[in-house]
């Protein structure tokens, strides 16, 4: 969506996210208070969002990648980047600069979009859903996490996509330990696994 077009559907206001709107006005407060924090400024926030797709078709046909692209480009609301073979691997038949792949890096308004479509929407559709695991955590605030398939987003028709194509989430943070980042992401919707109980030995 361009500035222009954002503008117009806002008629004539700069358009602001839900999420975002929300996060500067309840959620900032509240981790003020938990964390324990004096200065709104020191408050981590969701920096970006970074969606990578692996293509293995991709190097035999172009068109599984150009509908990949659409996919992905109609998930996010933004054209991904074709991600290309850095190098020549012989026994996989690859050759530096085939592409391998779709990668889009998600910010301000588009990644809030984005995140709260994902925790409201999408996440709930996953098969056997018992929440997002903390273990996808690199201790630097950031969380990874695979999707076995794109069909949960909503933008997705099964019969125009039938094949199932997964992918590769990244929410990085401006905290710097996992425990703050998470209770960020838990702020914002992220539903979290819940810890499993010890049973304790007769």
């Amino acid at each position: 969506m361009t500035k222009e077009k954002e503008k117009k559907e806002s008629g004539g206001k700069k358009y602001t996210a839900r999420l975002k709107e929300e996060f500067n006005k309840k959620i900032l407060p509240a981790l003020m208070k938990e964390l324990g924090y004096s200065s709104p400024m020191a408050i981590p926030h969701l920096d970006k969002i970074v969606i990578n797709m692996g293509i293995n078709e991709a190097k035999e046909n172009i068109q599984a990648l150009d509908k990949a692209k659409d996919d992905l480009a109609a998930i996010v609301g933004q054209l991904p980047q074709t991600r290309r073979a850095k190098v020549s691997i012989s026994n996989f038949k690859l050759r530096e600069g085939m592409p391998i792949g779709l990668k889009v890096t998600l910010r301000d308004n588009r990644m809030y979009d984005f995140f709260d479509k994902f925790v409201s929407i999408s996440v709930p559709r996953i098969r056997d859903f018992q929440g997002i695991s903390s273990k996808g955590f690199d201790g630097n605030g950031n969380l990874n996490m695979g999707l076995r398939e794109h069909h949960i987003f909503p933008e997705i028709d099964i019969e125009k996509s039938p094949k199932a194509q997964g992918m590769n989430i990244t929410f990085v943070t401006t905290a710097k330990d996992n425990k703050t980042a998470q209770a960020l992401l838990k702020y914002l919707g992220m539903p979290f696994e819940k810890p499993k109980k010890i049973k304790k030995a007769d």
